[in-house]
């Protein structure tokens, strides 16, 4: 059965990748088929893989989501058998992996979760292990205090026990290795946690009940949504987010099946197979110096199903909530560690013995990034290409082209389309989401926000991947949490490349054909205001307006869960002054 759903996958996406080109082709074809033409009809190949996926994935879960009677048994048939009333009977260590974090709002989440599992009643099957590797003294000597008072305050009730590393080695996945070498035998499970992570003690037990009644599982993940955030950048981000990840994620389990992915956090995993299997492999560099796995977690996952378990994810908004960035500048140094790290995966693929739907997903992975700059080779291309010719007619076929254009966008946006449509066909979604009229207006908002997010990404990501040719440097800094204001001279500094790539591709444009200008910005627009458009997005006045409207409100907003009440956060207060929304004056870019 599995079998037949990856050869349908298959079939379906080669189906919509081959009509997409056919468009390209016969839209490129006008003038007969120069060199430049093959320039993009090559890059448009290299992008075409995402683009089928992300479509087929996102028609497929909404027809399991719609249409089947119980999703959940059709993509993850041991988590609807589980029984979600069954004692623990296992012992589940909770890892929160940090580095240069302050302490205050770790403390304040793992307080919450403890007690909740506390009042549960079955804490005592949980151990609680705050591993570190903080290099910044001060930063140091806050987390002992800090969590030495958190273990205090509950040490009758849930074990918590501190460690740090005063070398990283190996990053993340070094970590959670010397924790399964000092404790890893004492318990059965680990519920890895990042330090922006946040999970309901129910979220927590349900993997866990899954997990003990599945013996073949080896990683369990459950699907992570933002947590509602004050920042206007934010708010748009997580709420497009919000909706591609569900058709997305359920479309994607029922082919991947027991070929999961694992996101690194906000999952369970079976701790005896992972240490025996699931080892990261190290690096030699051409200067013979070791380099460490950044991108550790599909790795994890390829090995674990190798060894024979299974890797699932149980694909529902299920209070596992993470906190995005808040601001372009720190999305985008999120967004290129993974991208540096899934880079890595090229020297994987050819590891032995792994599943042919794991190699696949190395692929997918490499792709994902190295699609990039193939966007951004097309884009000149195609302006040079209009922009070196006085009739239009003569190098393009205006009718392919305009249903290309068309279908590319409708495709590519078809995650957060396709959610947005099960969302406004269910009047309890609707009202989740604060309504009719409330959620089409920030829908619409929110569709040029990712619109003038993709051209920067893309230009963000090339030069990056064009600067790993030439530098190895595997370097994963930390992370600004807090809402913070982006300045002018930061942002001209970050983006003064983006203007430069944007104006060398309507400059052509506006000297010949200004009425391709439209089309143009669709694919590229946002390089010409990325400048502003990341001093705006971090204003605590424009996220602060978005709050009041309840605009790109998640549907905790609407509705808080008790857990998230007992955080505090200002996008859930009822009055949110600049004083609170803002924590920070200067950018940490």
């Amino acid at each position: 059965m599995i079998t037949l759903r990856r050869i349908f996958f298959s079939i379906s996406i080669a189906a919509v990748a081959a009509a997409l080109f056919s468009l390209m082709y016969f839209t490129l074809s006008a003038g007969g088929i120069a060199a430049i033409d093959v320039v993009i009809l090559v890059s448009f190949v290299l992008v075409l893989p995402w683009l089928s996926i992300g479509f087929c994935n996102a028609v497929i879960g909404f027809t399991i989501s719609v249409f089947a009677r119980d999703p959940l048994a059709i993509v993850n048939p041991d988590a609807a058998k589980a029984p979600q009333d069954a004692p623990i009977t296992t012992s589940t260590a909770l890892l929160l992996c940090i580095r240069n974090e302050m302490p205050a709002r770790l403390v304040r989440n793992l307080e919450a979760m403890m007690r909740g599992l506390v009042q549960s009643n079955e804490s005592q099957q949980f151990h609680v292990y705050v591993i570190s590797d903080t290099t910044d003294q001060q930063i140091v000597e806050q987390e002992q205090v800090a969590f030495e008072q958190l273990a205090d305050t509950l040490h009758e009730q849930v074990a918590l026990t501190y460690r740090r590393r005063d070398l990283n080695t190996g990053y993340k996945a070094g970590n959670i290795k010397d924790f399964c070498n000092r404790w890893g035998a004492q318990h059965d499970f680990a519920l890895v946690l990042d330090a922006d992570s946040f999970m309901s003690a129910a979220a927590m037990l349900r993997l866990v009940r899954i997990m003990q009644a599945s013996p073949k599982m080896g990683i369990l993940q459950g699907l992570v949504v933002g947590l509602p955030s004050t920042s206007a950048f934010t708010r748009m981000y997580q709420f497009g987010m919000r909706l591609g990840m569900r058709s997305f994620t359920m479309g994607s389990a029922w082919w991947q099946a027991d070929c999961g992915p694992y996101w690194g956090h906000n999952a369970l995993i079976r701790i005896a197979p992972f240490m025996q299997h699931c080892e990261m492999p190290v690096f030699k560099d051409r200067h013979g110096q070791e380099k460490h796995i950044l991108s550790h977690d599909q790795l994890e996952a390829v090995l674990m199903r190798r060894a024979g378990y299974d890797v699932r994810v149980y694909p529902f908004e299920d209070g596992s909530w993470e906190e995005n960035p808040p601001t372009l500048n720190e999305y985008l140094g999120r967004d290129l560690r993974w991208c540096k790290g899934n880079m890595q995966y090229v020297r994987l693929l050819t590891l032995p013995g792994i599943q042919t739907t794991s190699r696949m997903q190395l692929i997918f992975a490499v792709l994902m990034f190295a699609g990039s700059p193939a966007w951004v080779v097309m884009l000149i291309a195609f302006s040079a290409l209009i922009g070196t010719t006085y009739n239009v007619h003569n190098v393009i076929d205006v009718g392919p082209g305009l249903v290309l254009f068309i279908s590319v966008i409708l495709v590519y946006f078809s995650p957060k389309l396709i959610s947005a449509f099960e969302v406004l066909i269910r009047a309890s979604s609707r009202r989740s989401f604060g309504g009719f009229f409330r959620f089409t207006i920030a829908l619409i908002i929110e569709m040029i926000f990712s619109i003038t997010l993709i051209s920067i990404m893309w230009v963000s990501q090339t030069a990056l991947l064009l600067g790993l040719m030439f530098s190895q440097n595997n370097s994963w800094s930390g992370q600004a949490r807090d809402d913070h204001v982006v300045l002018i001279r930061q942002a001209i500094q970050r983006f003064s490349l983006h203007l430069f790539v944007g104006v060398l591709l309507f400059w052509p444009l506006a000297h010949l054909h200004p009425e391709a200008i439209p089309f143009a910005l669709v694919f590229a627009g946002g390089l010409l205001v990325a400048i502003p458009f990341s001093i705006i997005t971090s204003w605590p006045s424009v996220g602060l307006l978005f709050k009041r409207m309840r605009l790109f409100g998640v549907p905790e907003e609407f509705n808080t869960p008790p857990e998230l009440k007992e955080l505090g956060l200002p996008a859930l207060s009822k009055q949110v002054t600049r004083t609170t929304a803002v924590n920070s004056l200067s950018s940490r870019s």
